[in-house]
């Protein structure tokens, strides 16, 4: 992932429970914002395997299986060509980085959800984060058979989910 090296294999809960006496929660953002499209947004009720991409600086990724998360997918960095991840190439940072048309940047985006695909065939591909309030600018790029739609909380599903994480309703896995 995006985790820095120091960082690996540090219960970052008990880290600042023990600093500050305070109780936290710690969860992946992608997990947080899946977490609240699945049970407050368009994925609720909706069976199978559902993966939530969230398209911003990285390609962010939770997965659930009838409605259960299963935490930690990251399917953003997956290794790409030249790149240590197919994030740094799809992302939506790339297409503001790069100054790229909707058009050009969804054909990238589309290579990353053919990959998506083929690893996890999926049920169901919910689109989250920054880049999906311009869905209807890329969605003709979208060519895979997997059904992919936009999240009706759009960015504001990871605050919301990390706002249910604090009060401990994510499962943990």
């Amino acid at each position: 992932g995006n985790l820095d090296p120091s960082w690996l294999g540090v219960n970052v809960e008990e880290l600042l429970e023990k600093k500050t006496g305070l109780d936290f929660t710690v969860v992946n953002d992608a997990d947080a914002a899946g977490y609240a499209t699945m049970n407050f947004g368009i994925g609720k009720g909706k069976k199978g395997l559902v993966v939530m991409i969230t398209i911003g600086t990285g390609l962010g990724s939770g997965a659930f299986l009838d409605g259960r998360l299963i935490p930690n997918f990251e399917l953003g960095q997956i290794p790409y060509k030249k790149y240590s991840k197919i994030e740094l190439w799809a992302a939506g940072s790339a297409k503001d980085k790069e100054g790229l048309s909707y058009k050009k940047w969804g054909k990238r985006f589309n290579k990353f959800l053919q990959y998506v695909e083929l690893i996890v065939s999926p049920d169901l591909i919910i689109l989250g984060g920054g880049a999906s309030k311009d869905f209807d600018e890329f969605k003709a790029q979208i060519k895979i058979e997997t059904e992919v739609i936009p999240a009706e909380l759009q960015n504001h599903a990871g605050i919301i989910g990390a706002a249910v994480a604090s009060l401990h309703k994510i499962p943990k896995g």
